[in-house]
Order: C-alpha cells, then structure tokens, then sequence
C-alpha cells in the first residue's frame, strides 16, 4: 500500500502540549492523524462533536457576558457569597 504525506501548520504551543499528551498514551502525532483518519473513513464522520451556536444560544452568551461584565461581585468562596445575599 503506497503512502503519502499530509502536512499541518499548528500553533507550536498546541502541537507542544498535544505531543506530551500523546506521548503519554504511547502515541505519537502521526499515530493519531492515522487513527483519526480511520475513524472519519469508519464512521464517515468526525469522531467528535462540533455545533455553532444556534442564535438563542448566542444571544444567552451575549447576556451571560454582559452580566459578568455589569457585575462586580466576586466571591473567595460559596460562604462569602452567601453572606453577601444575607447582607
């Protein structure tokens, strides 16, 4: 069976910490390509979930950033919280 080549550009922090990653599994960056290639041809997919935010979605994200944002309070810990609401 002929090979070929396939070549990446990664970030070299990402490429760092995913071959130590790997390195502990006992694999190396080319084993997994190879073993996320036959898992795309297997399941004629990608192993792993990928989703865009639906515009609901989005919008609680907006909002959720907004409170963070308009919201000053931060708590050391969940008894500090609760004294700050018995206030």
């Amino acid at each position: 069976m002929a090979s070929t080549m396939l070549h990446v550009r990664l970030d070299e922090d990402i490429k760092t910490k995913g071959n130590a990653a790997l390195a502990a599994m006992g694999l190396s960056a080319a084993d997994a390509v190879r073993l996320l290639y036959h898992r795309i041809v297997a399941e004629q997919a990608l192993p792993l979930e990928l989703k865009v935010p639906n515009a609901t979605t989005r919008e609680a994200m907006l909002e959720a950033d907004a409170i963070i944002t308009l919201r000053g309070d931060r708590f050391e810990d969940g008894e500090a919280m609760i004294r700050a609401l018995d206030g």
